[in-house]
């Protein structure tokens, strides 16, 4: 592919991101806070973060005010500045049993164990326009806030809770978690050349974008596939981040990230033992993005199965498919790329099409 430079680019250009600064800034409005994107836009914010795969509240919100909302120009900015910086360290696992959860939900039983905690969730409200926010102001937030303080119910309750296909697993309808000590594959410095382990094809998918994720999901769930989930637990939260102390090698807390994590149970299967059990997926990405973790529980669970039993049939069964046509920033980048000059290619197009045309013209000749 060729690409030809353009006389008075640098002037054009520069000029171009004049005006998009005159886009976020003309108007009679007060520049909006780094602050205010993060607490009033929060599904917005920790969207970028998972789609950037770097968790820094602080620069998310940048990342959006400088993009003008565009998330996926937003999560370009995280992803471009994560990939500058030195690597530190790495952590163990984290369970995320220790997760200080904030919402908690099965669609499995009705009884689980702590509880159902249904959390912040539009999933029961009327998709009506509430016009009063059009003119709320700084009284309004306080007197939500004193509301909600004032009429918590009292008494404690638990933070943290047991997994609820825990009791699956108990009774046997779940394989047993299988013991891995294979290091987890690096997404971020080693390519994908397939066949992947399940843990690239996790990390890609935590990163992927939400709508590539949902659009093959929906794909398998509506008949090219055969999933029809449950969610087995979802559960949105804190989970503490531990690292190793330098000195004495012992785990040391150093924060939380929220996260987002779905087990899904679906069809079963027939085990190497014979007795059949529930089939599992399961998505976890940073942020409150429900969508994205069931879509990724049911793209992990697809591509789980079609392996085991050694046939592909549909694309979201296609480890290779799904994970190279779910990123969202290399799909924008390919995409916007077509918007930059390709005159020496075009011009060889139209060469061609145009001999082709003369030599169609041509009369034919023919011979008695």
């Amino acid at each position: 592919m060729a690409y030809v430079a353009i006389r008075g680019g640098e002037e054009a250009i520069a000029g171009s991101a004049r005006i998009m600064d005159a886009l976020r800034t003309m108007g009679a409005g007060d520049p909006i806070e780094l602050d205010q994107i993060e607490r009033q836009m929060p599904l917005l914010h920790t969207k970028v973060m998972s789609e950037g795969g770097l968790y820094h509240p602080r620069l998310a919100a940048l990342a959006l005010k400088q993009s003008l909302g565009d998330s996926l120009e937003a999560a370009f900015f995280l992803r471009a500045y994560r990939s500058t910086k030195p690597r530190l360290g790495e952590t163990a696992p984290h369970d995320t049993r220790g997760m200080r959860v904030t919402r908690r939900v099965s669609a499995a039983f009705k009884d689980i164990p702590g509880g159902q905690m249904l959390g912040a969730t539009p999933d029961y409200l009327h998709r009506l326009f509430r016009f009063e926010l059009m003119d709320e102001g700084a009284e309004t937030f306080d007197e939500i806030t004193r509301d909600w303080f004032g009429n918590r119910p009292e008494g404690t309750r638990p933070t943290t809770f047991p997994k609820v296909l825990d009791t699956l697993r108990d009774e046997g309808l779940l394989p047993p978690l299988a013991e891995d000590d294979t290091p987890p594959f690096d997404i971020t410095r080693t390519p994908l050349i397939f066949p992947v382990p399940r843990s690239a094809q996790l990390a890609t998918m935590a990163r992927g974008e939400t709508g590539g994720l949902l659009a093959l999901a929906y794909s398998n769930m509506r008949g090219y596939g055969d999933v029809h989930p449950t969610v087995g637990e979802l559960r949105v939260g804190y989970l503490p981040v531990t690292v190793p102390h330098p000195v004495t090698g012992k785990p040391v807390e150093i924060g939380e990230v929220q996260v987002t994590e779905c087990e899904i149970v679906a069809m079963f299967e027939k085990t190497d033992e014979g007795a059949p059990v529930f089939t599992l997926g399961y998505g976890a990405c940073f942020g409150h993005n429900e969508v994205k973790a069931i879509a990724m529980a049911v793209l992990d669970r697809a591509i789980s199965v079609a392996a085991q039993n050694g046939r592909i049939n549909n694309p979201s069964e296609d480890p290779e498919f799904v994970l190279l046509h779910v990123d969202g920033i290399e799909s924008m980048g390919f995409c916007t790329h077509y918007k930059m000059p390709h005159y020496v290619t075009f011009q060889a197009d139209m060469d061609r099409l145009r001999a082709a045309r003369g030599k169609a013209e041509e009369p034919s000749h023919v011979s008695n």
